[in-house]
C-alpha cells in the first residue's frame, strides 16, 4: 500500500475513533483534579448518572494526587490520540492546561473545563460553582460567627489552582469589609494533601500564637485544607475554641460539624457539576445551544441546618448506584 493511502487510511481511522466507542455511542473522557477527595467521588457518580440518561460511554481517569500536573497533562494528551468524541476536565492549572485543550480542539475534539477555570476560549463552557461569591459566603459567615471582631488567617490550597484562588479571593473581600476584623496571615498554602495541610495548619497557628489566643478564626477553601486545618486544630487543642469555616463534604468534616469543632461549610453540589458537565458536553456533541458559563451553586451549612433533607443530600450523598461503593 502506498505511503499516502496508508495516511488516507489512519485519518479515517481516527475519524471513526472521534465519533465514538465500539458500542457506537458517544465516548467522553472525565479528567478530575485528583481521584482521592470525596469531592470527586461525588463527581463522578454525578457524571455517571448523565451518562446513563444520554446513553453514552463516560471514561473517568485522573491524577491520584491533585498535585500532578504532569500526570494530568499526560493524560489529556492520551484520550485526544485515542479520537474520543469529547473531554470534560478539572485542570490542575489554569494556564498549563491551555495547549492540550487547543490540541485537542485542532483534532476536533470539544472539551467542556469543569470545577475550575482555565484561561483562554479553547473550551466550549465552564461549568463550576461561582467561587468569588462561594468563598465571600464563607468569609462572611466567619465574620458573623466572631460577632465582627478577631483575628483570622487564611491557609490557601495551591498555586495555579483557579478555582480555590478565587474562593480565597471571595474570603478576603468579606474578611476586609468587617472593620473589625484583621487578617494577620493570608500567604501560606496547605498543598494538596491533607497530611501537608496538617502540617502547614499548625505552623502557621503556632506562628500566629494561635494557643496564646491570638487567633479567632480560619478559613479554608477545599476539602484537604479543611480537614488538615481541623487536625492541626484538635492537636494544639484549639479545635472548637478556633472558628473554623471550611469548604465542601466529607464523613470526618460533618463529624467535625457535627461536634462542634467546625463552625461552617461551604457546600458546591459535586454530584450536579459532574452531571451538568457531562450533559453540556453530549449537547454540544449534538449541536444543540449549551451556556458559556454554568453556576451550580453554593450552600452555607451549619449545625443549625445540616440535619435538612436537602442539606442531608449535599453533605452525605448516597453515591452507591453509580458508583457501587
Amino acid at each position: 500500500m502506498k505511503r499516502r493511502d496508508l495516511l488516507a487510511l489512519g485519518v479515517g481511522l481516527a475519524g471513526t475513533a472521534a465519533c465514538g466507542s465500539k458500542s457506537g455511542k458517544m465516548k467522553i473522557a472525565v479528567i478530575p483534579k485528583g481521584t482521592t477527595h470525596e469531592f470527586w467521588k461525588s463527581v463522578h457518580a454525578g457524571a455517571v448518572k448523565a451518562s446513563r440518561e444520554l446513553d453514552v460511554e463516560i471514561v473517568w481517569k485522573g491524577p491520584l494526587k491533585e498535585d500532578d500536573l504532569k500526570e494530568q497533562i499526560g493524560i489529556v494528551e492520551t484520550f485526544t490520540s485515542q479520537g474520543v468524541s469529547g473531554i470534560v476536565l478539572a485542570p490542575l492549572n489554569d494556564k498549563a492546561l491551555v495547549a492540550p485543550v487547543k490540541a485537542a480542539k485542532s483534532a476536533n475534539i470539544p472539551t467542556v473545563v469543569f470545577d475550575s477555570a482555565l484561561q483562554g476560549d479553547e473550551h466550549v463552557s465552564f461549568v463550576a460553582t461561582d467561587n468569588v461569591a462561594a468563598g465571600k459566603l464563607g468569609g462572611e459567615r466567619l465574620v458573623k460567627g466572631l460577632e465582627g471582631k478577631g483575628n483570622v488567617v487564611l491557609l490557601r490550597y495551591l498555586e495555579g489552582s483557579a478555582s480555590t484562588s478565587e474562593r480565597e479571593k471571595g474570603f478576603l473581600e468579606a474578611a476586609k469589609a468587617a472593620s473589625g476584623i484583621k487578617i494577620v496571615s493570608d500567604n501560606q498554602y496547605g498543598g494538596a494533601t491533607t497530611e501537608s495541610a496538617s502540617s502547614a495548619g499548625e505552623a502557621l497557628l503556632v506562628a500566629q500564637g494561635a494557643d496564646k489566643g491570638e487567633v479567632a478564626g480560619v478559613f479554608c477553601p477545599n476539602e484537604s485544607t479543611t480537614f488538615g486545618m481541623l487536625l492541626a486544630l484538635e492537636k494544639l487543642g484549639l479545635a472548637g475554641k478556633v472558628k473554623l469555616v471550611g469548604f465542601d463534604s466529607s464523613e470526618k468534616l460533618v463529624a467535625g460539624l457535627r461536634d462542634g469543632k467546625i463552625d461552617a461549610l461551604v457546600l458546591q453540589n459535586p454530584m450536579n457539576m459532574g452531571y451538568l458537565a457531562v450533559k453540556t458536553m453530549v449537547s454540544h456533541l449534538k449541536k444543540e445551544p449549551i451556556e458559556k458559563v454554568i453556576d451550580t451553586g453554593a450552600r452555607v451549612v451549619e449545625k443549625s441546618n445540616m440535619e435538612s433533607a436537602e442539606i442531608k443530600d449535599l453533605l452525605s450523598p448516597d453515591l452507591t448506584p453509580y458508583l457501587g461503593q
